[in-house]
């Protein structure tokens, strides 16, 4: 091999190197800078956001034909967490957030199972036309997260919540659809037709038989901004129904599903 070919990779393998220390270095710095002081530390997280979602059947029933209207009722979370690292990268987090979350909703359905009031009358049946529900929820949600740093101010996790609903409403009234179609029929698809319009709609309300404990699985991520400030997002994903199993006047399970998004204080 001439000399030229062997200094030649020789400085080709000094470059390759300088430039992984580079690297590594610039990763340790990092880590200096943005992770834990103490891989095995522990503290408090304070965090405020706002909460955007809904109640919903999944999967959506045949019954609704078509969603007209989505509005969330404004929402707001806040909150704090306990966590402990286990490592440079594991964690846990034990969580304590007051939430007050809710929706506006307008569907077109057919033969849709229901039960609603008339003027002094309460019927049962099945409904097709336009149906507008709103539901509203205050309560505690209790999430335990297991973490897991993907790089210095990447944090993501996963785990169960429990919540705790103080107070729920949801109710509602049904008329006819844009193209003037509204009526029940009671008792069954086949039995005596009721015409149900705009000007003379029905109602119902839900609200006392709301359950006031569901359960899901909470999926988060946080981001650090600053040194004791993250931005921090997630979703909880219910997997219990507001209503309870023997509830037949909502003939499927209605499950909340809200994501939230805000600012968090690190201790």
């Amino acid at each position: 091999m001439k000399l030229s070919n062997i200094i030649y990779c020789l400085l080709l393998l000094a470059v390759s190197t300088a430039q992984a220390q580079t690297v590594s270095n610039t990763d340790v710095d990092k880590w200096k800078k943005w992770g834990p002081k103490d891989i095995h530390n522990s503290g408090w997280i304070i965090r405020a956001g706002y909460v955007i979602g809904g109640t919903a059947p999944i999967p959506v029933p045949k019954e609704i034909r078509s969603i007209n209207d989505f509005k969330p009722l404004g929402g707001v979370t806040v909150g704090a967490d306990y966590y402990h690292m286990f490592g440079k990268r594991l964690g846990i987090q034990f969580g304590m957030h007051l939430f007050f979350e809710g929706f506006h909703t307008s569907a077109d359905v057919k033969n849709y199972r229901m039960t609603i009031t008339q003027g002094n009358s309460t019927l049962s049946g099945n409904f097709t036309g336009t149906d507008e529900t709103n539901t509203k929820m205050v309560g505690i949600t209790l999430p335990v997260t297991a973490t897991f740093r993907i790089s210095p101010r990447w944090n993501v996790g996963i785990g169960p919540f429990f919540s705790f609903v103080g107070k729920g409403t949801f109710d509602g009234e049904v008329y006819d659809n844009s193209e003037g179609i509204g009526y029940l029929r009671e008792g069954d698809p086949t039995g005596p037709k009721i015409e149900i319009t705009r000007k003379n709609p029905a109602s119902y309300d839900f609200s006392s038989d709301m359950k006031h404990f569901y359960w899901g699985l909470e999926f988060m991520f946080e981001w650090k901004a600053l040194q004791h400030m993250n931005v921090f997002g997630g979703l909880d994903w219910g997997l219990s129904s507001i209503f309870p199993n023997d509830f037949e006047t909502v003939p499927f399970k209605m499950y909340p599903i809200y994501a939230k998004f805000g600012l968090a204080y690190r201790f």
